[in-house]
């Protein structure tokens, strides 16, 4: 493997590491959303994921 397949190795793990980071983040507003919104009960608003 020389230098440029190195760096275009990097630059897609990178890629990718950035894009999981970024749903996992999205994915954990919507589960907030929808475990802490309005119709949620009062034990739903008061659990782990709501604070």
């Amino acid at each position: 493997m020389n230098s440029r397949q190195s760096l275009a190795t990097l630059a897609v793990s990178a890629l990718c590491l950035g894009i999981l980071v970024l749903f996992t983040d999205i994915e954990m507003q919507l589960v907030r959303w929808v475990h802490c919104g309005a119709i949620a009960t009062e034990a739903e608003k008061n659990s782990d994921v709501c604070r």
